[in-house]
């Protein structure tokens, strides 16, 4: 069992920042080296969507085209931590965040039914 906690979200006017938080932890001796972290988020009335993903071991990462150049997903392997780290807000970007996790890490990263763990959201709002 993985618990994700999610913090870090607020209101924020456009063009400013706000750091994301995922802390991590499980009960199991699996390393989180072992797993690929995601973010998604979901806007009132709209489905959920892709942010960004990270492949804990490698630290390679991907994000969606919307947030690219934007946002960033790192991680703190010390703190079994991962963050995103989000610049340049924008209206659009208000959601409900999501930090999710999969063990092993999937080619298919992008997709929410990838994921087997998920944190209970962290509320971001952008006000222009």
């Amino acid at each position: 069992q993985v618990q994700l906690v999610e913090s870090g979200g607020g209101l924020v006017q456009a063009v400013g920042s706000l750091r994301l938080s995922c802390a991590a932890s499980t009960a199991s001796r699996r390393s989180f080296s072992t797993y690929a972290m995601g973010w998604f988020r979901q806007a009132p009335g709209k489905e959920s969507e892709f942010v960004a993903a990270l492949n804990w071991n490698d630290g390679t990462t991907d994000a969606a085209e919307s947030v690219k150049g934007r946002f960033t997903i790192s991680r703190d392997n010390a703190k079994n931590t991962v963050y995103l780290q989000m610049n340049s807000l924008k209206p659009e970007d208000t959601a409900v965040y999501y930090c999710a996790a999969i063990f092993p890490p999937a080619a298919m990263y992008y997709r929410i039914r990838t994921y087997d763990y998920w944190g209970q959201g962290t509320q971001v709002t952008v006000s222009s």
